[in-house]
Order: structure tokens, then C-alpha cells, then sequence
């Protein structure tokens, strides 16, 4: 189970966590991954000033709403790929 968190704190909440957070949910769920992605959220991760914190299995990444989908297809797809 590849566990992925989004930082739902007030900084990134302001940044777009919530509409990551639903777009990180649709790809789950458009690629059959309920079984082998666990999401959930968390308050500050402490790195506020690099937008929205995301960490997959402890490996921390900055996400936005632009760049949600290719980081779900390099550090997400590619990672269960791997498994």
C-alpha cells in the first residue's frame, strides 16, 4: 500500500489542498487504485512557504493544481508500477 498525504493546514489549504486532495481522488479512482493508495490528510507538514505539501511514503514534494496530474503519474503510478 503506497501511502500519500496532502497537508490540509491553513497555508495550504489557501494553496489548493482541497482541489488536490479531489484530484488526487478522481485519479485514484480512474486507475483502479483504491486497493493500493492510501490518501489521507494532515496538518502542517512545516514547509508552508513551498505551496502544497504533499508526501508519498515520507518523501516530500510540492504540488499544485497545475502540476497535480503529472505528479500523481511519476511519483504515484510509477511507484505502485514498481511495487
Amino acid at each position: 500500500m503506497l501511502n500519500v498525504t496532502v497537508c490540509i493546514g491553513s497555508s495550504c489549504h489557501i494553496k489548493g489542498s482541497r482541489q488536490i486532495v479531489e484530484r488526487l481522488q478522481q485519479l485514484i479512482a480512474e486507475n483502479g487504485l483504491d486497493d493500493k493508495v492510501e490518501l489521507g490528510g494532515t496538518f502542517c507538514m512545516g514547509r508552508c512557504q513551498q505551496g502544497v505539501c504533499v508526501t508519498v511514503d515520507e518523501e516530500f514534494f510540492s504540488v499544485s493544481a497545475e502540476t497535480v496530474d503529472g505528479f500523481f503519474k511519476e511519483n504515484i503510478l510509477n511507484n505502485i508500477e514498481k511495487k
